[in-house]
């Protein structure tokens, strides 16, 4: 009689384990064609190895990627705001559909459709920093430029000249209708976590979304449309790829629909 409850519950609890098991291997996994298609969509392109070179060339290289990733430390008399190069394109500029830089030093000049017309590649980081940095624009001769233009040309340096990098620009998504309401349900669900209920994000390792320490209302990332083939493609962090076309027009109508600094309507050429 005393060994009685002791055997039920050693009965029950190798039903619940039992139980554990077969739920676990029931589920079915994904279908080899969608695991494949997943796989090919994070494929990142593989660029050289080859070390930055040593010397002044070398420093000035380095120096560049520090800005890129560290963008107010590093360059702050030209940043308005708290947000890296890095915060937009991704993996220092290497990740496809998140801008990367590769391959842009053999682009450019080329045209533009905000500056209306065929543009340098130093005019173009010019425009990151009066919108997304929401600072002022780097003087082509700074050392800040300079180191700039030295790092991106090392990113491009054995990229063919007249081919396009894999992933170059945004990932293309058809024009949908963003809803702020879903976008808010979701932003809470997937975004809150890293970038915080109010937007500020945790800089400068997570970027704030609103606010006084965002990108301003005249940089690419405050159009919903470029808000969404980012985020789409690239968030959430630990899952990206995972949200629909449409939830990531609703996260970005609701980002965009939140409070973030002005341009400077000094630079407005820019």
């Amino acid at each position: 009689m005393r060994w009685r409850p002791l055997l039920l519950n050693a009965g029950v609890a190798a039903t619940v384990l039992l139980l554990v098991v077969l739920s676990v291997f029931s589920q079915s996994p994904a279908p080899a064609t969608t695991q494949a298609k997943r796989a090919e969509k994070r494929a990142v392109p593989v660029l050289p190895t080859s070390p930055i070179p040593a010397g002044p060339a070398g420093a000035s290289i380095r120096r560049g990627q520090n800005i890129f990733d560290y963008t107010p430390r590093y360059a702050a008399r030209y940043v308005g705001n708290r947000m890296n190069c890095a915060d937009c394109h991704l993996q220092s500029g290497r990740a496809p559909y998140s801008g990367p830089m590769v391959g842009l030093t053999h682009i450019y000049p080329t045209y533009n459709d905000r500056a209306g017309q065929v543009i340098s590649l130093a005019r173009r980081i010019q425009q990151c920093f009066v919108r997304s940095e929401n600072g002022r624009p780097p003087a082509p001769e700074s050392k800040e430029m300079q180191a700039l233009l030295a790092y991106i040309g090392w990113l491009s340096r054995d990229h063919p000249k007249g081919s396009s990098y894999p992933g170059q620009g945004l990932v293309d998504l058809p024009q949908l209708h963003g809803d702020r309401g879903r976008g808010a349900t979701i932003y809470g669900k997937q975004c809150a976590v890293c970038h915080g209920a109010d937007g500020a994000g945790v800089p400068p390792v997570l970027p704030p979304l609103w606010g006084p320490n965002s990108f301003n209302d005249g940089a690419g990332m405050s159009t919903v449309e470029a808000m969404a083939a980012f985020v789409q493609y690239n968030m959430p962090q630990d899952a990206p790829g995972t949200l629909s076309a449409q939830q990531a027009y609703d996260v970005a109508a609701y980002v965009n629909s939140k409070p973030r600094p002005k341009m400077n309507p000094a630079y407005e050429k820019y």
